[in-house]
């Protein structure tokens, strides 16, 4: 049995004389709790555009559970099980929590399209939004405008709203970027519990939440893959250390 569920192959995007990916070849596994770390400018973002399909690669590939997705437009791989959140978040400032939830878990039930219906009033809808509202600590909050929200919510929000989409793949792009000192342990407890069947790539430069969360990591540096291994090897790494101490790299 193939437990690989993502994969890029010899990814390749150049921008002009700019390469921000450079033959970057990656396997995630089912169930992968996965970093994606590098300095500033070293093609995390771009990589993630890429697999999301909202840039397309200039060579190289993307597969999802064997099947090649490379040209598939952005909806349809989320149709298939590819979903990101974002450093800044996305969300609808006038909407609720629970409204939020509602319309991502019609869209992935395929009603999404029937305007002419209450939203929430498909059966199926409001008990998948009362348990996410309970695992995102949403609870409370359900019926408040998101722009009332306090910034740790928002986050949470995002990823949960991420999550009602039933990602096979879920890609979190820096979640706790903003987010007060403070706020930020909750986000860290949750992401902690996500479903075990999803595997999360996650972007981030806080190392606390890396190191914390992280099973594996893959270090990128001027776009390729630099270094990948274990949290543990990869903490002591003193070619990875120097890449962020902006030090020399020998060896």
């Amino acid at each position: 049995m193939n437990d690989i569920v993502l994969e890029t192959r010899g990814l390749l995007k150049r921008f002009g004389g700019i390469t921000p990916t450079n033959e970057v070849s990656i396997q995630v596994e089912k169930g992968a709790r996965r970093a994606l770390i590098g300095p500033n400018g070293a093609g995390k973002t771009t990589l993630i555009n890429l697999l999301t399909g909202v840039l397309e690669p200039t060579a190289g590939s993307i597969w999802l559970d064997g099947v090649d997705i490379t040209r598939l437009a952005p909806h349809q791989r989320v149709r298939r099980g590819i979903v990101r959140t974002f450093q800044i978040n996305q969300l609808f400032n006038a909407l609720t929590p629970l409204q939020s939830l509602a319309l991502s878990v019609s869209a992935q039930l395929g009603i999404g399209g029937r305007w002419w219906r209450r939203l929430g009033a498909d059966p199926r809808v409001a008990p998948v939004c009362d348990t996410l509202l309970r695992q995102f600590h949403l609870d409370d909050v359900a019926d408040q405008p998101v722009q009332h929200l306090a910034y740790g919510k928002r986050r949470l929000l995002e990823i949960a709203t991420a999550l009602a989409c039933a990602p096979r793949v879920l890609l979190l792009d820096e979640p706790v970027a903003g987010v007060p000192e403070g706020e930020r342990q909750e986000i860290f407890e949750i992401i902690n519990a996500l479903p075990a069947e999803v595997s999360v790539l996650l972007i981030e430069h806080d190392m606390d939440l890396v190191f914390n969360f992280a099973k594996s990591v893959t270090v990128l540096v001027n776009g390729a893959v630099f270094a990948e291994g274990d949290v543990q090897s990869i903490s002591n790494d003193p070619r990875v250390k120097a890449v962020y101490l902006g030090e020399a790299v020998h060896g």
